[in-house]
């Protein structure tokens, strides 16, 4: 009896260890079977890096009962079931933060306005500064017109002034030169009377001479071998060394002069006949000749000695 109760018991032992075992299969499969599913239903994103050792638990049956002394077996109570095994808990996986949406690049702005707006406000500086630099021109050509009319009158001023002071000089000289001959004149009235005065008066013991001719024209185209005309050739030598010929006078063309001068070859007056081809230049020019070749020839020609002359000048280049 005490042989079947131990087999039975031997039995019974095996078989509960045979359950536990399969017991603990079946939770491992079921484990398995859901981290399996999980896995196929959860979205796949890298596994995260967990740090720390992977516990891996191992359901050992428990050891049979040690071997008790032998001794009259009580029927043994029944045995509550073994525990069921709890399952290993894995470690949570840490949750990846949710990765933030990428944020799209900002539209690039369109730059064509504002290139067309540059454009044109470049476009408006140009033109700005071309129609400054016109009226700048134009200002330059009207201040430089403006200038040149100043000048020109101020030319026109001065060749006026000029005229004017040349004018007054020749008015000057002319009333000058009257004045001149107007006291030319009466002084040769004087020096005639007086001549004309010792001539009359008669003198004890004067011889009495020839008289002179009155007059005598003189010309310097002829040659005379006498006292007279060598006299006529002098004093025309001398007037026509002392004339500054003007640019306008003619050559070869003739001008009566005629003069009155004193003993001694003073020129009293000179005057230039009123049928004398020159101008006032060229007349004003023999007068002063005559006057500058004062006193005219005389220490020679005491003889033929004329005060009152009537000279043909003509011109010699």
């Amino acid at each position: 009896m005490t042989r079947r109760r131990s087999r039975w018991q031997g039995r019974e032992s095996w078989g509960d260890s045979a359950r536990a075992f399969g017991l603990a299969l079946l939770l491992h499969a079921g484990l398995f079977g859901l981290l399996y599913v999980g896995m196929m239903w959860a979205p796949t994103r890298p596994p995260p890096s967990i740090r720390g050792e992977v516990i891996e638990a191992v359901l050992v049956a428990a050891p049979a009962s040690a071997s008790r002394p032998r001794t009259s077996p009580r029927p043994a109570p029944p045995k509550a079931p073994p525990p069921q095994p709890k399952p290993v808990e894995q470690p949570k996986q840490a949750e990846t933060p949710p990765q933030p949406t990428p944020q799209q690049p900002p539209p690039k702005p369109d730059t064509s306005e504002q290139e067309r707006i540059q454009k044109l406000a470049q476009q408006q500086a140009e033109e700005k500064a071309r129609r400054e630099q016109e009226e700048r021109k134009r200002q330059e050509q009207i201040d430089l017109t403006e200038r040149q009319k100043q000048q020109e009158e101020a030319e026109r001023t001065e060749r006026l002034r000029q005229q004017e002071l040349e004018r007054e000089k020749q008015l000057a000289d002319i009333r000058r030169m009257r004045e001149e001959a107007e006291r030319e004149r009466k002084d040769a009235e004087k020096a005639l009377k007086a001549l004309e005065d010792r001539r009359d008066t008669p003198r004890p013991a004067e011889r009495t001479q020839p008289e002179a001719p009155p007059q005598r024209v003189i010309g310097n185209n002829g040659v005379n071998d006498d006292l007279a005309g060598r006299y006529a050739v002098a004093i025309t030598q001398a007037i026509q060394r002392n004339w500054i010929r003007p640019d306008n006078m003619p050559i070869g063309v003739s001008c009566r002069l005629s003069i009155t001068q004193a003993p001694g070859g003073t020129v009293v007056a000179v005057s230039v006949s009123s049928s004398c081809p020159y101008d006032e230049l060229g007349r004003r020019s023999i007068e002063a000749a005559v006057r500058r070749a004062e006193p005219l020839p005389y220490r020679g020609f005491e003889s033929v000695f004329n005060p009152q002359l009537n000279i043909l000048f003509t011109p010699q280049d």
